[in-house]
């Protein structure tokens, strides 16, 4: 140790050949290495240039004899298989605040302390402290608050366990009683369920690995439908390792539902919130895996009878509506609708026939009143009362004043029924044709008429002659008289034209009257 670094010689050289050391490790080489007491002196400067540090284990092994000024203990991690050796006072376990023996959970304060001449890292413990009850469950809920606010104990990521599962695992400790609760009631709520039971450390450090394992090899296997961690109760210390983070997230990787039953139902460890499903008992989680046969006959038993009587009730009711249907008088006399219905459509019948009938009578009349009225307007009235209407032969046209035909010429006469073919022989004799209501005895009226020309029958307006109105197809024209509300117009079938009748006379005369004074001549109107 109190050589001079880089100058060791070599020594296999003579004293003339030799080098000085390389001043870094990375500068060795194979024809220029450190020695063993170069390296050994390098590592013990390093490793107490380290401060002191607490560090936190579990009592394994503690070695004190009696006598002795030094003890040694084992210090190993609570959830991985890792130790380191300890070397402290026996009066440093003596100021301890309680007595520590193997399997405390403890806190170091530790210097580290390299033996060059042996190769070895050990550490020095200057201070000792036990780990209490509170220190322990302040630490389990501060872990419990960080596993909360990642999810591991939400209620939505939880599986459902099964029916009826065919295979169960258990992972329990050797020979404990806490499998002999979980098989025993198991079974005899349901003889059919198999298990495939995994013995481990439940307690201690070999507790959290041993667990672990036996839960994924579990996991793995397909037929397995749920997976049972049971342990009986203990103090907080002894259901620590299932409050371990490495255990409680090899827990919640699980495919396969898991159920917790450790400890009593006061115990609470982080397994249980973890878990898809919470046990208060070993016992309890055997009835909450397979369901009880003789329970599940009688829910059987219980639904065919409910279910029996349900069909049994709905099949009367279904018979009394049917029943209720058939007494209906619809259906028990299914003619009596169609006999409704056809006295509907009889009596229906019998009213259109009326309402025809009554609407062929009264059309009738119409036809006949109107037929009537027809009749009182039609030219043919007149003809047949003895006027006639004459038209000339040659062009059709109707005669309506002697002047307007010549000595010779042809000319058609109509009547009510018929026509006459005359020749015109003599030329126009006014005092013969303008002679007309004259009374017995008393020479006759001139009506309407200028001396030397042929008299008019007027329509109704004074100075006016008469209108010939186109009459019926295929029959003569018709003279209407407009004076005495009867026909007086003429309508020339062939022409089409209407004409004033070239001379008329009217007969009136009533029983006991005076014969009528003879009107003033009145000129005849223009056109």
């Amino acid at each position: 140790m109190s050589e001079q670094v880089g100058t060791a010689p070599a020594l296999s050289d003579p004293p003339a050949r030799r080098q000085p050391l390389p001043a870094r490790a990375l500068e060795t080489t194979p024809a220029r290495p450190w020695p063993v007491r170069h390296l050994s002196a390098r590592i013990g400067e390093y490793v107490h240039r380290m401060p002191g540090v607490w560090v936190e284990g579990q009592v394994v092994q503690l070695n004190r004899r009696p006598g002795a000024s030094l003890a040694f203990l084992t210090l190993r991690d609570i959830d991985a298989d890792i130790s380191l050796p300890v070397s402290l006072h026996t009066r440093v376990l003596d100021a301890a605040a309680s007595t520590i023996s193997e399997g405390d959970h403890v806190v170091v304060h530790v210097t580290p302390r390299f033996w060059a001449k042996r190769g070895t890292l050990q550490m020095e413990a200057d201070e000792i402290r036990a780990v209490g009850l509170g220190d322990l469950l302040a630490r389990i809920e501060h872990l419990k608050r960080l596993l909360g606010s990642e999810g591991l104990f939400d209620a939505a990521r939880k599986k459902p366990l099964p029916f009826l599962p065919a295979v169960v695992g258990l992972v329990c400790g050797r020979e404990s009683k806490a499998e002999h609760d979980v098989v025993v009631n198991a079974r005899a709520r349901w003889p059919q369920v198999r298990f495939e039971i995994r013995e481990v450390a439940v307690q201690g450090l070999r507790a959290v690995p041993e667990v672990g394992a036996a839960i994924a090899e579990l996991d793995a296997r397909p037929d397995v439908e749920v997976i049972v961690v049971a342990r009986g109760g203990g103090s907080v210390e002894d259901l620590l390792p299932f409050s371990n983070e490495a255990l409680v997230r090899a827990v919640a990787a699980c495919r396969t539902p898991v159920v917790s039953a450790i400890g009593h139902e006061t115990d609470a460890p982080l397994l249980d919130l973890v878990a898809d499903h919470r046990a208060s008992t070993p016992t309890d989680a055997a009835k909450a895996v397979v369901p009880d046969v003789t329970e599940e006959r009688s829910k059987v038993h219980t639904a065919r009878t409910r279910l029996r009587s349900a069909l049994t009730g709905m099949l009367h009711r279904e018979s009394d509506r049917l029943a209720a249907v058939r007494s209906r008088p619809c259906l028990a006399r299914p003619e009596a609708m169609l006999e409704h219905r056809h006295a509907d459509v009889g009596r229906l019948r019998d009213a259109a026939a009326r309402a025809l009938d009554d609407a062929l009578r009264t059309a009738d009349a119409d036809v006949e009143r109107l037929a009537v009225q027809v009749r009182a307007l039609s030219p043919a009235a007149t003809l047949a009362r003895g006027y006639a209407v004459v038209q000339r032969a040659a062009d059709g046209a109707v005669v309506r004043s002697p002047g307007e035909v010549a000595l010779g010429d042809r000319l058609r006469v109509r009547v009510a029924h018929g026509e006459l073919a005359v020749d015109v022989a003599q030329g126009p004799a006014a005092d013969a044709d303008d002679v007309i209501d004259g009374a017995p005895g008393e020479p006759p009226h001139v009506i309407d008429g200028v001396p030397g020309e042929p008299p008019h029958v007027t329509d109704g307006v004074p100075g006016e002659p008469p209108h010939v109105t186109d009459g019926v197809p295929g029959e003569p024209p018709h003279v209407t008289d407009g004076d005495s509300g009867e026909p007086s117009d003429a309508t020339d079938g062939d022409s089409g034209g209407s004409a004033d009748v070239g001379t008329a006379a009217k007969s009136r005369a009533s029983a006991g009257s005076s014969p009528r004074r003879a009107r003033a001549p009145r000129p005849k109107p223009a056109g």
